[in-house]
């Protein structure tokens, strides 16, 4: 049997290189090493490709990786392999061995956790008890499964946290408890260094608690990423950009219906490229943190790879069927990461690093800031907790903003409005922003 290897990555160049490259005997043999990209803002992709049969982007978050890095796989098994844990010599062959022994069809192995605090072997004794006596396997403990019945349960389930923990549960109804394998993988104990050793029991263990008693997955993301941050000031927003690929006749149609489509499309890159560079300025002055382009159609396309290597910034796929969908998991994909998010398009001139400064500020003391548009709907939207705000909401109408408002409120969140802007859409909104571009003073009578 062939094992397929699926390596969920987010900014790992530091170390992809030396995880990959112990795995190399293994392709030699036959076996496949696939690495899923969450959208890393470093070289991990780059440096990952010469070192696996397959290096790719998918949505960000753990399951939707290794979901991905599975649908593409070969192998009969699949093996999910945090970038920071090692495997034991031998893996592969006690998998396969075990597996045909005992009929099982999906197992883990024991862990070490490697670190200096002494209490670390003792965690990881009783992670490694735990398991066998619940039948419930972690991410670290390196999973793997028979792929016919990784299909079954249909993968990973679409949730930021715990993922590995219903994906047991998932497999236990299906097939039984897991094979528990008693070599150990090794597994970095960074986490547990630097937030405390009691103080990372704890919070582990009070987010399985709340998981088992129905609190939401994303409300435990989120605390899990900010709780180890409690004593310190919010952390800078993540930036998000909704961007198309800069085809002629697929961008500013209303204003190529005057000016040309070749022209249109040549706006369109100008305000990409003015929005970019706005970001980048925030970034450097610390207003905002990472920058993240959100693509449509493909985020593969030559035009975005320009821009990432110009202007330092991750590159995302948008998804979903209507732009409520695609904006929502957007930003609940930085909310699940402990980072509050800032979402933007690039139609706005008049969005200035004050104005992203005002937003990043409002965040702090509230759980929503937007921008209002001129025509009714935003040009900035920001999130410091995950809700319902964009269900039912007609876009593109003059609507959009009051219907907002109605679903904060009825989601009992708390909202700053910023000062209302606009966007270019039309030949007398591209005159507008010549006048923006060509006087500082005009510039000021334009924006107001």
């Amino acid at each position: 049997m062939r094992v397929s290897i699926v390596v969920p990555t987010l900014d790992e160049a530091s170390q992809i290189e030396s995880a990959l490259a112990p795995l190399q005997p293994l392709r030699a043999a036959g076996h496949e090493i696939i690495v899923v990209d969450g959208g890393s803002g470093d070289e991990t992709l780059a440096r990952a490709r010469p070192l696996a049969d397959q290096a790719f982007r998918a949505p960000p978050g753990r399951a939707s990786q290794m979901n991905a890095g599975a649908a593409a796989a070969t192998g009969d098994v699949l093996l999910f392999l945090h970038a920071d844990t090692r495997l034991p010599a031998g893996a592969i062959d006690a998998i396969l061995g075990a597996m045909t022994e005992t009929g099982r069809r999906w197992g883990r192995f024991d862990v070490s956790i490697a670190g200096r605090p002494r209490i670390l072997a003792l965690v990881a004794a009783l992670m490694n008890l735990r398991s066998r006596l619940t039948g419930i396997a972690t991410g670290d403990q390196g999973i793997f499964v028979e792929r016919r019945l990784f299909d079954a349960v249909k993968g990973f389930p679409d949730q930021p946290l715990m993922e590995d923990v219903e994906l047991s549960t998932r497999l236990n109804r299906a097939s039984g408890p897991p094979l528990c394998i008693a070599e150990r993988v090794v597994t970095s104990g960074r986490r547990w260094e630097l937030e405390g050793p009691w103080r990372t029991i704890v919070a582990m263990w009070r987010l399985r608690f709340d998981y088992w008693r129905g609190v939401e997955p994303i409300a435990l993301a989120r605390r899990y990423h900010v709780a180890r941050k409690s004593e310190s000031p919010m952390p800078a927003p993540t930036l998000q950009i909704f961007a198309k690929d800069p085809l002629p006749g697929a961008v500013k149609t209303r204003l190529a219906a005057v000016i040309g489509t070749e022209a249109a499309a040549e706006v369109y890159r100008r305000l990409v490229e003015r929005t970019l560079a706005t970001a980048v300025s925030a970034r450097a002055a610390g207003v905002i943190g990472r920058i993240e382009l959100w693509c449509a159609p493909a985020a593969d396309r030559p035009a975005f790879a320009g821009w990432r290597d110009r202007f330092g910034v991750a590159l995302m796929q948008q998804t979903g069927n209507e732009l409520g969908t695609r904006m929502r998991a957007a930003l609940d994909s930085a909310l699940a990461r402990g980072s509050p998010a800032l979402l933007i398009g690039t139609d706005c001139p008049a969005l200035d690093v004050a104005y992203l400064a005002a937003a990043a500020a409002a965040l702090a003391a509230h759980d929503a800031v937007f921008g209002p548009a001129e025509d009714g709907g935003y040009v900035l939207v920001g999130l410091a907790r995950s809700g319902d705000v964009f269900s039912g909401i007609a876009w593109s109408s003059p609507g959009v903003m009051a219907a907002t408002r109605a679903n904060l409120a009825s989601a009992r969140m708390t909202w700053r409005e910023l000062p209302t802007l606009w966007d270019v859409d039309t030949p007398e909104d591209l005159a507008r922003w010549e006048i923006l571009a060509a006087s500082p003073i005009a510039a000021v009578a334009a924006a107001a």
